[in-house]
């Protein structure tokens, strides 16, 4: 019996020591993979980068094309919608002005969505619109409230351009509130638009834990080790991720509204983690929309108000001048900014002067460059999307081999 005992404890032995081979293998394999993929940049392989990024682009619009195919209906509907609303805008009558109306709030609520899906749908990066677009419109607005006296600004040119409503401005009229209210559209329909763009991880976990199969995402298989490894994780941002996990797990939607409403570069992780434990379509994307929206978006509409509110601008600008030295010299430019800023709210059509500062200078080239790095960072993952494709298809042939 013994002998029969021991025969047995050798293959098993055998079994396991073959099965850890395989999966540090595969790990090799995968590790070997992904640094093949992320040499796949155009300021390495630039021709080949160029080639795989629009076969990847062709990819994406014929597997665009074959889902409105299957949505057929909803696309015929939303056709029939954009024809009746294209014979009422061009038809002459007294419905012009609603009309006119309610295209220019549908654009100015687009624009601004779509700078929320930029900020956190960027195929492996993000555009920061916050700091870019939203940050400085708020920032104009306050300004220009402090110094008009007044947020009624004449439309148009609002919102294209600010400039004080006739009347002069009345000492102590403006309040954070009255502010918050003037920019409160357009910073919902942005914080709406993060939450749209919270929706492909989760999409693409529940897919992958529904059907069984490997999600194509490196994020996802990121997430499945820090699973593999949860015990005995020391490392800080290990545990953040943990953190985040178990609490979306818990706590449910309000574990998810907490993680939503606070800036949170980890929530990505939140939503593989609802779309993983297979967390209802509405729980994760109300809680997500609610703290995004809403709660973060006036935490971030009421930090930037009060950092750009007259007598704190004023302190900041004193306080740049007491710099031993450079202070007058930087002091300069900055008072010079801020008045240039004055004029143009007191007179309509206002141009800027001659010799443009040079801090617009200086912001419109980091627009610049921030919107090229954004663009090539989607050239760059999609080329690295498409050789994925070619390496799962060659693991694919070796194993019918």
């Amino acid at each position: 019996m013994a002998a029969n005992g021991a025969s047995c404890e050798q293959p098993q032995k055998r079994t396991g020591a073959k099965d850890k081979q395989n999966d540090s293998s595969v790990r090799d394999r995968r590790q070997k993979d992904k640094e093949e993929r992320l040499s796949m940049v155009l300021w390495r392989r630039p021709v080949t980068t160029l080639h795989y990024f629009l076969l990847e682009t062709l990819i994406k619009l014929k597997e665009l094309t074959l889902k409105l195919w299957q949505r057929r209906g909803t696309v015929f509907l939303f056709l029939v919608l954009c024809s009746l609303f294209s014979i009422a805008y061009s038809t002459e009558g007294a419905h012009q002005q609603y009309v006119q109306y309610l295209e220019k709030k549908f654009l100015w609520c687009a624009y601004w969505v779509g700078l929320g899906i930029l900020s956190s749908v960027g195929l492996g990066t993000g555009l920061h619109t916050f700091l870019l677009y939203l940050g400085p419109h708020i920032a104009s607005v306050t300004l220009a409230a402090y110094e008009c006296g007044s947020t009624d600004f004449p439309e148009p040119p609002y919102p294209d351009q600010i400039v004080c409503p006739q009347g002069g401005a009345v000492e102590g009229s403006i309040s954070l509130l009255s502010i918050m209210s003037k920019v409160r559209l357009e910073a919902c329909m942005w914080g709406a638009g993060t939450a749209i763009g919270e929706l492909p991880p989760y999409f693409m976990a529940r897919a992958a834990r529904q059907s069984g199969a490997d999600p194509d995402d490196e994020d996802y298989e990121e997430f499945e080790e820090m699973l593999e490894q949860a015990e005995g994780a020391q490392d800080f941002v290990t545990r953040a991720k943990l953190g985040v996990q178990h609490m979306v797990q818990k706590v449910g939607f309000f574990g998810i509204l907490a993680c939503a409403s606070i800036p949170n570069p980890l929530f990505d992780l939140a939503g593989i983690t609802c779309g993983h434990f297979l967390v209802p379509f509405w729980t994760f994307f109300g809680a997500t929309l609610i703290g995004k929206a809403i709660i973060k978006m006036h935490i971030q509409k009421l930090f930037v108000i009060i950092t750009f509110s007259k007598h704190i601008v004023e302190q900041m600008v004193s306080l740049i001048g007491s710099v031993p030295k450079l202070g007058p010299s930087l002091q300069k430019p900055f008072s010079q900014y801020l008045e240039a800023q004055r004029n143009k709210l007191h007179h309509a059509g206002g141009s800027a002067p001659a010799d443009e500062n040079w801090l617009s200078w200086v912001f419109e080239k980091v627009v610049l460059v921030m919107v090229c790095y954004f663009v090539i960072s989607i050239v760059n993952s999609m080329a690295q999307s498409y050789a994925k494709r070619l390496q799962q298809l060659r693991h694919s042939e070796e194993k019918t081999k």
